[in-house]
């Protein structure tokens, strides 16, 4: 009995010293081959680093407007007798767009006007006589406050009759209007829109920390959706004394000539203002920029034993436009920037310049 279990107790540590030994034998295998293993070295391509003229604005979204615009309207109420304009016309200041009814009113005017001459007569009849000291002083006033009355009443009826001609308050492009011959309208009734389109204007909001690097008289471009790659030139002709307590913005006023009249009151503009330039700046495109967390950086090439290796940078993006941005670092110029191909690079990695863009970025390392 005891010699069997000690034949089994042998077994069992041939067995198991077997199982180890095989696995220390594969592992050790492993290690050999990973470590004979060749480098791999990932495709790029780069970029040379030259000084390069970085132009600054300050973008924002602005909101067009006439020079001038209102919606007119009539001060009294009445029935339209006449419409003397075309929806989208252009009209001068002062042409009679509308005419209400006034029939009441020239009627009461002329008589007031038939009676003017016998007042008049009367009152200087009769300061002639108070100067003969044929009549009393108060018969005299009497008669000039008559005659003045008078006067007075036709300037108010023919103020009233003014007031049912609605004029152009201003030289511009009207509207559709909003009112049919024989309505009648009261006080206030919306007729027509009217806008001078000869000048526009355009309002936008600055952080307030901009406000140094703007003045009036100062350059602006815009351009709107409607005419897509056409810019617009202006002037700032107003910056808002108040920086706003809710925003922090300040309100700019900028104004552009429209002489095609393609631009309208509402539009949507994006607007470009122009600061001074920056030289001699780095510039490197957005794909060579590895954006993380804890910082951002870029890969420099350099040549360690005829080999092609890339040093991390770190770098502080200063601004960005389109596909290019401004960085600061410890860059030097005609230093080789890694573009594309860059996820799977490290600090000392081999790489092997490229002449055309990476398509996938997670191309298998050559080995």
């Amino acid at each position: 009995m005891n010699r069997w279990v000690l034949g089994m107790l042998v077994i069992a540590v041939l067995a198991f010293g077997t199982v180890i030994g095989f696995n220390l034998f594969v592992n050790k295998k492993i290690e050999t081959t990973l470590a004979n293993l060749p480098e791999p070295v990932y495709p790029v391509t780069v970029e040379k680093l030259t000084p390069t003229v970085w132009p600054q604005s300050i973008k924002a979204i602005g909101f067009i407007e006439p020079n001038q615009g209102v919606s007119v309207s009539n001060e009294v109420a009445g029935i339209v007798t006449a419409i003397n304009f075309e929806n989208g016309a252009n009209v001068e200041s002062g042409t009679v767009l509308v005419s209400l009814d006034s029939s009441v009113q020239k009627a009461q005017l002329k008589a007031q006007q038939v009676q003017l001459p016998s007042v008049r007569d009367d009152y200087n009849r009769l300061r002639k006589l108070y100067q003969e000291r044929s009549v009393s002083e108060q018969s005299v006033e009497a008669a000039q406050s008559k005659y003045e009355a008078m006067q007075a009443n036709i300037e108010s009826l023919q103020a009233t009759i003014n007031q049912r001609e609605i004029k152009a308050p201003f030289s511009g492009v009207l509207g559709i209007r909003n009112i049919n011959l024989g309505q009648f309208v009261s006080a206030g009734t919306d007729i027509v829109r009217l806008d001078d389109l000869s000048l526009m204007r355009t309002r936008f909001s600055v952080p307030q920390a901009e406000i140094g690097k703007l003045s009036v008289g100062q350059e602006i471009s815009l351009t709107v959706e409607t005419f897509p790659g056409r810019e617009y030139k202006g002037k700032i002709n107003a910056i808002q004394p108040v920086v706003s307590n809710q925003t922090g913005l300040v309100m700019v006023q900028a104004e552009l000539p429209n002489d095609d009249k393609t631009l309208r009151g509402g539009m949507f503009a994006a607007v470009n203002v122009a600061l001074s330039d920056l030289d001699n700046q780095v510039v490197v495109p957005q794909t060579a920029i590895v954006f993380a967390l804890y910082g951002n950086s870029v890969f420099v090439t350099e040549q360690k034993d005829d080999e092609t290796r890339v040093r991390q940078v770190t770098v502080e993006v200063l601004q960005r436009d389109g596909n290019f941005a401004l960085v600061k670092g410890d860059l030097k110029f005609d230093e080789q920037v890694v573009t594309t191909g860059i996820l799977n690079l490290g600090n000392n990695t081999k790489v092997n310049i490229v002449d055309n863009p990476i398509s996938a970025p997670d191309t298998m390392p050559q080995l």
